[in-house]
C-alpha cells in the first residue's frame, strides 16, 4: 500500500513538471512573438501624432483624419507598403 502511494506521487510530480514546462514555453513564446515589428509600431505612432496635430490626411479625398482608428489603419497600411511585419488587412 505504501509503495503505491510513492509511485502515485512520483507520477503526479512528473506530470506537474511537464505541465510547468509547457506553460513556461507558452509564456516565453507569447513574450518573444510580436504581432508588429518595431518599424510598424513607429509608423502607427507617427500617424497618431500627425492626427493629433491635424496634419494627417486620408489618401484619396485628402480630408483631415480625426478618428484614431483610421490613423492606426493608415499607419499599418504604410508599414505594409514598406514590407514591415504587420497583421494582414481585414476586409
Amino acid at each position: 500500500m505504501y509503495i503505491d502511494i510513492i509511485g502515485l506521487s512520483e507520477k503526479v510530480r512528473k506530470f506537474g513538471m511537464i505541465v510547468y514546462a509547457i506553460l513556461l514555453l507558452l509564456i516565453l513564446n507569447i513574450i518573444i512573438m510580436a504581432k508588429y515589428s518595431k518599424a510598424s509600431e513607429k509608423k502607427v505612432e507617427n500617424a497618431m501624432h500627425e492626427m493629433h496635430e491635424g496634419k494627417l490626411k486620408s489618401g484619396k479625398s485628402g480630408k483631415k483624419v480625426t478618428n484614431p482608428k483610421q490613423a492606426v489603419a493608415i499607419g499599418l497600411s504604410e508599414a505594409r507598403q514598406e514590407g514591415d511585419k504587420a497583421p494582414k488587412k481585414k476586409s
